[in-house]
């Protein structure tokens, strides 16, 4: 369904094939142009470019192939809020294109032919793994990833410690630290957990914990408990 339009385009452009071929008196030569034009009008209009705030049925579109992909869009509505904003981020990270919110060309280009990320290490139950060098989080299933949250780890002064390790404890709420406030953290070693933030920037900004959308956290909170592998790395 993603590519429709432009299976469409080639298939109407396909069908005038034959008729260009026809002797010049034959009707169907001067309907070829008209057809492959009105084709390639609909290719280009079935992808706009997408933002925060856009509407409808391209973002309906867009919502569905992050789903498919196992990007944490939160639903598919046909509004480009918040979640899908930082799906989109997180799809750019993966996928190594500026990290603008924003899809356009080569965005949608990506979308056809995506880097499909597999995590490093397996476990028969739930498992989180935190890309550094993506900023992303996965979540993963018996060695396959289910869901990608947009991310931001620790500054260069504050960076993420990297290691194996399990979530220790956990807060349903909000933790007020001595560095800010964290939204139901799950601690994986000493201080430092994954947590939910209202800020969550497309580079590493935090004092050293793993910071995940709000929403996102609250989506991920009931699939995490205590014992869950967290693997960090660059």
């Amino acid at each position: 369904m993603f590519g429709t339009a432009l299976l469409v385009a080639a298939g109407l452009a396909g069908a005038a094939g034959p008729a260009t071929a026809a002797p010049a008196s034959a009707a169907p030569a001067a309907s070829a142009a008209p057809v492959t034009a009105t084709a390639v009008t609909l290719a280009a209009t079935s992808r706009p470019t997408l933002r925060q705030g856009s509407r409808g049925a391209a973002v309906t579109t867009l919502q569905a192939r992050l789903t498919a992909l196992r990007y944490d869009v939160g639903g598919v509505d046909g509004i480009f809020g918040p979640s899908t904003h930082h799906a989109v981020v997180a799809f750019q990270k993966v996928n190594g294109l500026a990290r603008d919110g924003i899809v356009g060309p080569r965005t949608w280009a990506a979308l056809d032919r995506p880097v499909v990320p597999k995590p490093k290490y397996t476990h028969p139950g739930y498992s989180v793994e935190a890309n550094l060098a993506r900023q992303v989080v996965y979540l993963a299933r018996n060695g396959v990833v289910v869901r990608i949250l947009d991310a931001s780890s620790g500054k260069a002064s504050t960076p993420t410690p990297t290691g194996n390790w399990t979530v220790q404890r956990r807060i349903d709420g909000w933790r007020q630290s001595d560095l800010g406030l964290l939204w139901r953290p799950n601690y994986f070693y000493r201080g430092y957990a994954v947590h939910g933030a209202t800020s969550v920037p497309t580079y590493p900004a935090s004092h050293g914990c793993v910071r995940v959308p709000v929403p996102a956290m609250d989506r991920l909170w009931a699939t995490i408990r205590i014992g869950t592998p967290v693997h960090v790395y660059r």
